[in-house]
């Protein structure tokens, strides 16, 4: 591992750390402003509505990628990180100053979306997301959500490969659903990106359709060898020689997030007298089994491959719970949320 790569781990230990900490402080202030948006948190079948949701989330961007579409994948996403922008700023600001930096945010990430301005909107949004979240989903239906996802991610990774696709379609946009970590300060997003995307290639295919038929299929002929050499996962996790910064996935910080600011909302251990934020036993060691899981995982990035992140960050968060919980003397069915079931 080269040196700059080491700082930038230690960039996303502090990212994850920033969304996992904002949710804790977040959480409570959620709650007393009404945000839990179930009338039970307990009851499981919350999370299925939810990977519901992921589900026809991804349908919908995998088909406004191939449709020329992407536009609208834009347009969604800042508007949604101006939304839960405002709810953040706004557990800690008037209500007219929260939708002014609200707003802020969106405005940013649609004229100058640099590297920094997309990793605050996404923080904020991390941060918001797993808020609420946290106080929608109980203990039971925490656990549920992560491993159900985490299922879902190593089979869109490795198996279907559909989530690299979607990968690859973000990327261009400039959009806080990736968090951007430089491995140098004169990395440029803006640069970085856009120049040399698939919707480039397009349009030069459709500008060199007047050459002769012979031509045409000594082109195409070339095309496929090429792509046939080439691994798509290649532009998402390139190689030490040529990787200028790191993308994870800000759906990696979010999801195991939801565990931790769950285990410190809805755990009946005893709370920690810790300032501004809400933070108990279990939900610190859920904390510190998703950092743990983030640094396996860049260790395997390292290698030049894109891999599932969920299935150890949220192994990590559910792992790391179950530890704290047991540790504080709660009982394994009170713990996974099943004692008023058995």
């Amino acid at each position: 591992m080269f040196p700059r790569e080491y700082r930038g781990v230690a960039v996303a230990v502090v990212l994850f750390l920033l969304v996992q900490l904002g949710a804790l402080a977040l959480v409570q202030t959620f709650f007393d402003q009404g945000y839990q948006a179930v009338d039970d948190p307990s009851d499981p079948t919350n999370s299925l509505l939810y990977i519901g949701a992921v589900l026809v989330a991804t349908v919908f961007f995998l088909a406004a990628f191939k449709y020329d579409l992407d536009w609208v994948v834009r347009v969604v996403i800042v508007a949604t990180s101006g939304m839960l922008s405002w709810y953040v700023f706004s557990a800690v600001a008037p209500s007219g100053v929260a939708a002014l930096l609200g707003a802020g945010i969106s405005v940013g990430l649609w004229v100058y979306p640099e590297w920094y301005v997309v990793d605050t909107a996404g923080v904020l949004m991390g941060a918001g997301a797993a808020g609420l979240f946290g106080i929608t989903f109980g203990l039971l239906p925490a656990i549920v959500l992560l491993s159900v996802l985490a299922v879902y991610d190593a089979i869109s990774v490795y198996k279907t490969e559909h989530m690299l696709d979607l990968a690859d379609g973000v990327m261009d946009l400039r959009i806080p659903v990736i968090l951007v970590i430089p491995l140098s300060w004169s990395y440029s997003l803006l640069d970085d990106v856009g120049d040399d995307g698939g919707s480039d290639s397009d349009d030069g295919d459709d500008e060199g359709s007047d050459s002769d038929e012979a031509g045409e299929n000594d082109a195409t002929e070339t095309d496929e060898a090429a792509d046939a050499d080439t691994d798509p996962s290649d532009d998402i996790a390139p190689g030490d020689d040529e990787r200028e910064a790191f993308f994870i996935g800000l759906g990696d910080a979010v999801i195991p997030g939801v565990m931790v600011a769950s285990a410190a909302f809805f755990s009946s251990a005893p709370q920690y007298a810790v300032p501004v934020i809400e933070l108990n036993t279990p939900a610190l060691f859920s904390l510190v089994g998703t950092l743990a899981g983030l640094l396996v995982l860049m260790s395997m990035v390292m290698k030049g491959k894109p891999h599932a992140g969920l299935p150890l960050l949220n192994g990590g968060a559910i792992g790391g719970y179950l530890v704290g919980a047991l540790w504080v003397g709660i009982p394994l069915a009170e713990a996974v949320g099943i004692a008023g079931i058995l």
